[in-house]
């Protein structure tokens, strides 16, 4: 299956692993279609396989991220405790997920702690790369000197 090669779960146990990918249910979209929407309840996550996914935040005509690789993970909002999306999630091409319902998977981690310490570090080490992406991009976008404070 096509989660496993996921770095979200990766170095958790062949057994754990097994649980949360026997979670997931395979979904297919179509262009223009919507995994969810800017402050719709998150209740799932979703691991990448096929096609294009773009994050935007909607008060704001603003990009955050595009999401191509298999095993990209997608509505980590779900996962940190948010009870609604930060963004939108925008089908750009013909596009197949894992949907995998965070309640389900809070249930499979709390039984293997250990398993559960390295899903949330990876999840920390995803968020953080992409925070990091975004900063990038408003740099470029602002310009450096927009962005020192003023002496």
């Amino acid at each position: 299956m096509y989660g496993e090669s996921a770095y979200l779960f990766q170095g958790l146990s062949d057994e754990t692993r097994k649980k949360i990918l026997g979670l997931g249910r395979e979904v297919l979209y179509g262009p223009g279609d919507f995994l969810f929407r800017e402050n719709g309840a998150a209740s799932n996550f979703y691991v990448l396989n096929e096609g294009r996914i773009r994050l935007s935040v909607v008060r704001k005509p603003l990009q955050a991220h595009v999401a191509s690789s298999v095993g990209d993970i997608i509505g980590w909002s779900s996962l940190v405790g948010n009870a609604t999306y930060t963004a939108s999630a925008e089908c750009l091409a013909a596009t197949k997920v894992l949907q995998i319902e965070k309640q389900q998977l809070d249930l499979v981690l709390g039984g293997d702690p250990v398993s559960g310490m390295k899903f949330f570090k990876h999840l920390a080490a995803l968020v953080g790369r992409r925070l990091v992406r975004s900063y990038s991009a408003t740099t470029s976008w602002q310009g450096e000197r927009e962005l020192r404070p003023a002496v």
